[in-house]
């Protein structure tokens, strides 16, 4: 297994990411992890030479375009980049506020847009990388209560499947991941984000988002096995382009594609109807 390989995390400094950097780094590859802090990493120690922790804040394309150089710069090369930064916000589209859905779409979305665009021409030049998105399942079976983060999940996983046709002609390869749950922290405050303002009539929602607390500490995902599953993916001679991660996930994607058949046949003569005669 080739463990020359330079990953990018973003994301990095707790949960899935930060199970990332210490796994990889143990299997000895060279690591580059942002986050807005990087306090996180303090605990990780005896790979100096093949970690470099980078304080950048995702919203700015300036920050990111240096992170991503000095990456290049101190560990000799670019060729995994995963997107994993993301939080979830749940509540009613209603009761949320402008400023609520423009900061998710811009740590959900638009920093995975940025990161690309930075990274970009580092791997066209050498005709090679790999491109891995975090979504969610919830971008392809939205649950109830998250209907913003669902779309920003959505958006990640549309652009996702764009880019791996795009870039494929560049010897640059894209992976779509939709996780179920995992045990890590994202079921927590810190990670989760809930409307401000509360609409009696959605009060209903509030066990939905009570639901995601209630498994926490539970969750069938282990994020310490992730390392090596997106290891084998990057070294996959034909890799997939979507890939759901966690029998929970798998699961709901099955189930979401049963619905999705059994309504396109139902439907299917109103499809036609719009062909000319």
């Amino acid at each position: 297994m080739d463990t020359n390989k330079v990953w990018y995390i973003t994301g990095a400094s707790k949960g899935l990411g930060l199970s990332l950097v210490k796994q990889l780094l143990a299997k000895g590859y060279k690591v580059a992890a942002t986050s807005r802090n990087t306090n996180a990493f303090d605990a990780i120690t005896g790979c100096q030479e093949n970690f470099l922790p980078l304080v950048t804040d995702l919203k700015s394309e300036e920050s990111i375009a240096t992170s991503i150089g000095e990456t290049v710069k101190k560990l000799g090369k670019l060729d995994v980049v995963i997107n994993n930064a993301g939080y979830g916000l749940g509540g009613a589209l209603e009761e949320l506020t402008t400023e609520e859905i423009t900061e998710n779409f811009e740590v959900n979305f638009f920093a995975v847009v940025r990161v690309i665009q930075q990274a970009l021409p580092y791997l066209r030049k050498q005709r090679s990388g790999f491109i891995i998105n975090i979504s969610s399942i919830a971008g392809f079976a939205p649950g109830t209560g998250w209907s913003m983060y669902s779309a920003a999940k959505f958006a990640v996983s549309g652009l996702s499947d764009a880019l791996a046709n795009d870039l494929k002609p560049l010897g640059i390869h894209v992976t779509n991941v939709m996780p179920g749950w995992f045990r890590t922290n994202f079921a927590k405050s810190g990670s989760i984000a809930y409307r401000k303002k509360c609409i009696e009539d959605y009060d209903y929602l509030q066990e939905f988002h009570e639901k995601l607390n209630s498994i926490d500490g539970s969750q069938l995902g282990d994020p310490d096995k992730v390392a090596d599953v997106f290891i084998q993916l990057v070294n996959s001679k034909n890799p997939a382009v979507d890939l759901f991660l966690g029998s929970d996930a798998f699961t709901r994607a099955k189930a979401r594609l049963e619905q999705l058949n059994g309504q396109m046949d139902d439907w299917k003569s109103l499809s036609y109807a719009t062909d000319f005669d």
